[in-house]
């Protein structure tokens, strides 16, 4: 069953997430939705010095936007903004330099962002990892879930009460079509029980964002949240995680422009605005979030303990943290 489900996805991923499914779907985007100028709006973007999240900066620079680079490296970091800068000839665009993967890291930065901007009108969660071997971090922390699931959930739930006094504030996550394969894991969250297989891990945390993202859009009203898939893209973080699937796809893996396309158009449209909160994105439509009748469905109960087994693991680290009143 296992293998014929994952058969069903690959072929509908060679159909949709390829770049000739973008070329595809793009005959039906609006291009009016992206004429638009954003000066005096902020935006931030983690994982924004290489990749989809480099190629979502530069857009949004173009159009005027303030951006918020979170990344690791320094360096990188630096070049990527010179070039950002350069090329849209934008100057406000900001380095912050933190590790996605360390809790206290990651709550330490959000808290001093509060204190020293007065308003963030779009988060962008980009940032992640794709770990083969089972790695942990400063804290004890399986990586790829420290990076990808609570490294997300601390920063946005920390930076929720700054989007929401601003203006028509939103939130992204870039998530992957990988997620329909996984059904939410309620117990094991830092993958512990079993053999450790980096790319199913993955997709179980990409599985968790989607949840994330729905239970944040029915507690906060004022903040319009989304995650998207971005397509099978050309980016380093592929080529070093998935060399052979990278080999095999080669030129039918979408740029990084495309794959930041959805990105792009959530965070600036006035069309995305106006979707339901919450929904899973594919080339600026709102698709399923689940393969058709699939066993990926969690219930309340499920959802519940998961979102449980997380705020007990952020509490630990961060006794002050603020978590979800759910709403199920």
């Amino acid at each position: 069953m296992s293998m014929y489900r994952n058969t069903i996805w690959f072929l509908n991923g060679i159909h949709h997430y390829t770049r000739s499914g973008y070329e595809a779907a793009s005959k039906d985007f609006q291009p009016q939705d992206l004429d638009v100028s954003v000066v005096g709006r902020s935006f931030m973007i983690t994982g924004a010095n290489s990749g989809i999240g480099r190629a979502a900066a530069m857009a949004i620079a173009k159009k005027g936007g303030t951006v918020h680079m979170v990344c690791r490296n320094k360096d990188k970091a630096d070049e990527a903004r010179l070039d950002i800068v350069d090329k849209s000839g934008n100057t406000e665009v900001y380095v912050h330099i933190v590790d996605m993967s360390e809790t206290s890291e990651v709550w330490e930065f959000a808290e001093a962002f509060k204190k020293q901007y007065p308003s963030l009108n779009v988060l962008i969660n980009n940032a992640g990892c794709m770990v083969n071997k089972r790695e942990e971090n400063s804290q004890g922390l399986e990586k790829n879930f420290a990076t990808n699931t609570l490294g997300v959930y601390v920063l946005t739930q920390t930076l929720i009460p700054l989007l929401q006094k601003s203006r028509d504030p939103r939130v992204i996550t870039v998530s992957s079509g990988g997620m329909l394969v996984q059904k939410l894991r309620d117990d094991d969250l830092q993958s512990e029980k079993g053999d450790f297989d980096g790319v199913m891990v993955y997709a179980q945390n990409k599985r968790q964002q989607v949840v994330l993202t729905q239970q944040w859009a029915k507690e906060n009203t004022v903040i319009h949240f989304s995650v998207m898939h971005p397509g099978w893209t050309d980016t380093a973080a592929v080529s070093t995680s998935m060399p052979q699937f990278h080999q095999m796809m080669g030129e039918r893996l979408r740029s990084v422009e495309q794959g930041a396309d959805t990105v792009v158009w959530l965070a600036l449209s006035r069309a995305a605005a106006r979707t339901r909160s919450g929904q899973f994105f594919q080339d600026r439509q709102p698709v399923p979030a689940h393969l058709p009748l699939a066993w990926t469905h969690s219930s309340d109960k499920e959802i519940q303990s998961f979102l449980t087994h997380l705020e007990t693991l952020a509490r630990h680290f961060i006794p002050c943290l603020c978590v979800f009143t759910v709403f199920l």
